[in-house]
C-alpha cells in the first residue's frame, strides 16, 4: 500500500509506526472518534495522555524543554500513521503548531513551563490566532499595552481543542506588529463558544472582553502576526498533509479488502474491470500524496526557502484532494454499507474533509503556490 518512504538507518521511523499500531490495537481510533462525538468533546483525554507518555506530543520540542528533540521527518511519519489508524486527536494544532511556537520563542519561565507541561501531557496548550473573516460580524482581536501588561478585546475563531485547553497561545496584532501571549483558559473575561465540526469534534471560538495578560505572559513579539506564526503554519501543514496521506492510503487498503470479499454474480467485485480501474486511480492518488509529503519534508533541509514553502503548499493541497476523493470513491465501492455510520469508511471521509479544510483548502493553497511561483 502507499506510504511515505524516508531513509531509516537506525529504525526510528519503523518504531514510530509500530508504536502507533500498538496503541491503535489497544485504543481503536474509530471507537475513540465515535465516543468523542457522542459526548461532544474535542479530544480523548486517555488517548492524549497515552500519546504524551509515548513522546508524540512533544516530538518537535527540544530535549531541554522536555521534548523528544526529533524533526519534521519523524513528525510526518507519526502523523501518517495516526491518519491510517484514524486516531483523530488534534496533533497538528495542539502538538505541532504549539510546539513550534514555543520552540521558536525566546527563553522565559513561562515558555519553559508551557513546553514542559505540553510534552508531559499535564497541560493542554491550544494556539488561538485565526481572526474572523471580513464578512463576519465578530470583532477583530485587538491588543492594547500599558505598564501592567496587555489587554485583549475581540474574537478568535477555529480554535482546536478549546474545551480541553488549560492554556491558550494567543497571537494578537499590536501597534508595533504582533505579540504571542499565554492566556489561561480560566481567565476572567474569556468566554468560549463551540460548534461541531464535520468529523464530530468541537471547534471553538474565543471572545475576549478586557482579558488581562501580565508582562510575564508575553512569550514573543515580532513585526507582524504572520512573522510569529509562519513557521508553525508550515510545520502544521506538513503534519496535516501526512495525516491526510495516511487516511487516503488506509481507505484504499480497506476498499481493496472489501471488494475482494464482496461477491456479485458469483465473482468478487474486485475482479470486474470497472472496479479495478477505480482502485488503480485511488491507489495512484494516495501514492502521489505520499510522494508529495516526502518532497515537502526533504525540501525543508535545503537552502531555497521559497521552494521549500511551495513544496509544503503542494503537499497539503494534493493530500487534501487525494484523501477526500479517495474516501468518497471508497464509500461508493462499499455500496450501501459505506453510507452507514456503523462502518468506519465514512469516518475516514469525514476526517479527511475536516483536515483538508484546516489551514487552507486545496484551491486556496494552489493560488498561494502560483503567487509564489510568479514572484520569482
Amino acid at each position: 500500500m502507499p506510504r511515505a518512504i524516508f531513509d531509516d538507518p537506525d529504525g526510528t521511523l519503523a518504531m514510530l509506526r509500530d508504536s502507533v499500531e500498538a496503541l491503535s490495537a489497544r485504543s481503536p481510533g474509530p471507537a475513540s472518534l465515535r465516543a468523542k462525538r457522542s459526548r461532544k468533546g474535542d479530544s480523548d483525554p486517555a488517548l492524549w495522555s497515552a500519546m504524551a507518555e509515548a513522546g508524540w506530543v512533544g516530538l518537535l520540542l527540544p530535549e531541554n524543554l522536555g521534548g523528544a528533540g526529533l524533526g519534521l521527518t519523524e513528525q510526518a511519519v507519526l502523523s501518517e500513521a495516526l491518519g491510517r489508524a484514524l486516531i483523530a486527536e488534534p496533533i497538528a494544532a495542539s502538538s505541532v503548531f504549539a510546539s513550534v511556537l514555543l520552540r521558536d520563542a525566546p527563553s522565559s519561565t513561562e515558555r519553559d513551563r508551557l513546553a514542559a507541561g505540553l510534552a508531559a501531557g499535564s497541560l493542554r496548550v491550544s494556539p488561538a490566532w485565526r481572526r474572523p473573516s471580513r464578512h463576519s460580524a465578530a470583532r477583530m482581536l485587538a491588543a492594547s499595552e500599558d505598564q501592567a501588561g496587555i489587554a485583549l478585546d475581540g474574537e478568535l475563531q477555529f480554535v482546536d481543542a478549546a474545551t480541553s485547553a488549560t492554556d491558550f497561545l494567543v497571537v494578537a496584532p499590536t501597534r508595533a506588529g504582533g505579540v504571542l501571549l499565554s492566556v489561561p483558559a480560566a481567565s476572567p473575561g474569556l468566554t468560549l463558544e463551540e460548534r461541531a465540526g464535520v468529523d464530530g469534534a468541537m471547534i471553538g471560538s474565543l471572545r475576549f472582553e478586557r482579558v488581562r495578560a501580565p508582562r510575564e505572559r508575553v512569550l514573543a513579539q515580532a513585526e507582524s502576526v504572520d512573522a510569529l506564526v509562519d513557521n508553525a503554519v508550515l510545520h502544521a501543514r506538513v503534519a496535516l498533509a501526512a495525516e491526510l496521506a495516511g487516511i487516503a492510503s488506509k481507505a484504499v487498503e480497506m476498499t481493496i479488502s472489501y471488494t475482494k470479499d464482496r461477491v456479485q454474480f458469483g465473482r468478487p467485485i474486485a475482479s470486474f474491470q470497472a472496479v479495478q480501474h477505480r482502485l488503480v486511480d485511488m491507489w495512484s492518488d494516495a501514492e502521489f500524496a505520499c510522494a508529495a509529503v516526502v518532497n515537502a519534508v526533504v525540501r525543508q533541509s535545503g537552502s531555497d526557502r521559497r521552494a521549500a514553502r511551495m513544496a509544503v503548499l503542494a503537499a497539503k493541497a494534493r493530500a487534501g484532494d487525494a484523501a477526500t476523493s479517495v474516501c468518497r470513491r471508497a464509500v461508493h465501492l462499499h455500496g450501501a454499507m459505506g453510507f452507514t455510520d456503523e462502518h468506519d469508511i465514512g469516518l475516514y471521509l469525514k476526517r479527511a474533509v475536516a483536515l483538508s479544510a484546516t489551514l487552507g483548502q486545496p484551491e486556496a493553497l494552489r493560488l498561494e503556490f502560483v503567487e509564489l511561483e510568479r514572484a520569482a
